[in-house]
């Protein structure tokens, strides 16, 4: 079998004296969809920051190619050397500059100056709504259209893997599905998807296979084809449990 471009071995991670995981162990392969599901507050977003080094586990390891990149304090920027790229949950835009110039901020320091042009229309390819309002301020955005910009910047660098936390958080349905078939085309380029969701049917959709994770384990692993049947006794479990 080859390496998994991401795994996590026992990791532990927490804020403080608060412990959101605990001995977690997930792999994402070359090429491999992945969706992590579970209810608010099951540790997700937790789990998200520490498999792209934006929070150091206080146990465990976190490996990229098989090699450890996640100790010894704060180590995002080896993630992304690595090729590794979170979306976090959010908007994340530069609300005093416009489309352009949020997509220009970024684009220089990937691609230079002769790299521009080409990322910028890479960009607009990919999210047309964005060409449309190129000069327009980020901050007079929709919801749905910062969230296009938040992608836009990172996903034109073609990263080899994607950890997505909560994209369809306050989107209309409508650009939940532009946005998912945004990150189809680029699954298909050869890009790695970890996919952590709470609303499940777009992500079940895309990927390959699911993890449930609930109050800081995953619970359950894999295929997707099995998953909505796991969620469904889940719930029914959780239900039955509340009225006793």
């Amino acid at each position: 079998m080859s390496t998994p471009i991401l795994e996590l071995r026992d990791v532990e991670a927490g804020y403080g004296p608060f412990r959101a995981l605990f001995g977690v162990s997930l792999e994402v392969g070359h090429g491999e969809a992945v969706a992590l599901v579970g209810a608010n507050g099951a540790g997700k977003t937790t789990l998200a920051r520490a498999a792209s080094g934006l929070l150091t586990p206080t146990a465990g390891t976190v490996l990229v190619d098989g090699a450890e990149v996640g100790r010894g304090g704060p180590s995002a920027w080896r993630f992304v050397r690595a090729g590794v790229v979170h979306a976090p949950e959010g908007r994340s835009v530069l609300a005093s500059l416009t489309v352009e110039e949020n997509l220009a901020l970024s684009f220089h320091r990937a691609f230079g100056r002769s790299g521009l042009a080409g990322a910028l229309e890479r960009a607009y390819e990919l999210f047309p709504r964005l060409g449309e309002r190129r000069t327009q301020v980020a901050g007079t955005l929709s919801g749905g259209e910062q969230r296009m910009l938040s992608l836009g910047r990172v996903l034109v660098e073609s990263p080899r893997l994607l950890i997505a936390d909560e994209l369809s958080l306050g989107l209309a349905p409508m650009v939940v599905d532009q946005v998912f078939e945004t990150l189809s085309q680029i699954r298909g380029a050869g890009t790695a998807l970890l996919i952590v969701e709470q609303q499940v049917g777009h992500a079940l959709e895309l990927c390959d296979r699911a993890a449930v994770l609930e109050h800081g384990l995953i619970t359950w692993q894999g295929p997707t084809s099995e998953a909505g049947a796991v969620l469904e006794s889940r719930l029914f479990e959780t239900a039955t449990t509340e009225l006793k």
